[in-house]
């Protein structure tokens, strides 16, 4: 049909921005030096297998809503057997504040991080959403805003998680899977992957 166009994904962001938020070491600095944007960036550090890099480059590069859900599907492919019912409700915290991003979801999200110790990747993911807006500082404070790339850095730290959990040495397998996940997310979709072990 002549009158549509492909979607455009949300990973044709500037990569210059995103850059000092990624803390790459020299020889993946050099990798992507030069290229416009994060879906360049992200097709680079893919080939020349820096996995780990790629998924805190998406992280960083998806809207913050996104990247928050994107760290709920991470969770979600790969059950953990050992997770707490806290684990859970920091996920459904997490989800919630994606399907409706209000301050009050905000803050429960950091509520249910707290108290499922910030140990796990759902944990991380709900820290994600805390740190999207609004302030760090508890209610009726001064605003202490968050830094612009901490969201990044908590869905960074919570996908990373969900590579080496449970079964460790599936992590090559999960990569792919996981970045295939936040492509689909950034062109709309819902990135949903089936988890593993059937369940």
């Amino acid at each position: 049909m002549s009158g549509t166009r492909p979607p455009s994904s949300k990973l044709l962001v500037a990569l210059p921005p995103l850059l000092p938020r990624l803390e790459l070491d020299p020889e993946c600095g050099a990798l992507l030096h030069g290229l416009a944007d994060a879906e360049a960036a992200l097709r680079c550090l893919e080939s020349s297998g820096k996995m780990t890099e790629a998924l805190r480059l998406l992280a960083h590069a998806l809207p913050k809503r996104e990247a928050v859900w994107w760290a709920c599907m991470c969770a979600r492919a790969v059950p953990d057997p050992a997770a707490k019912p806290e684990d859970q409700a920091a996920l459904d915290a997490a989800e919630s504040w994606v399907r409706r991003p209000e301050e009050p979801a905000r803050r429960a999200a950091m509520a249910a991080a707290e108290k499922a110790g910030f140990r796990s990747t759902e944990a991380w993911a709900a820290v994600g959403a805390f740190w999207s807006g609004g302030s760090m500082a508890p209610e009726g404070q001064p605003v202490v805003p968050p830094a612009e790339h901490l969201t990044g850095v908590a869905v960074a730290g919570a996908v990373v998680l969900a590579t080496v959990r449970v079964a460790p040495e599936q992590a090559p397998q999960r990569y792919p899977r996981f970045i295939a996940s936040a492509r689909d997310i950034g062109l709309g979709g819902a990135g949903r992957m089936p988890p593993e072990g059937g369940g």
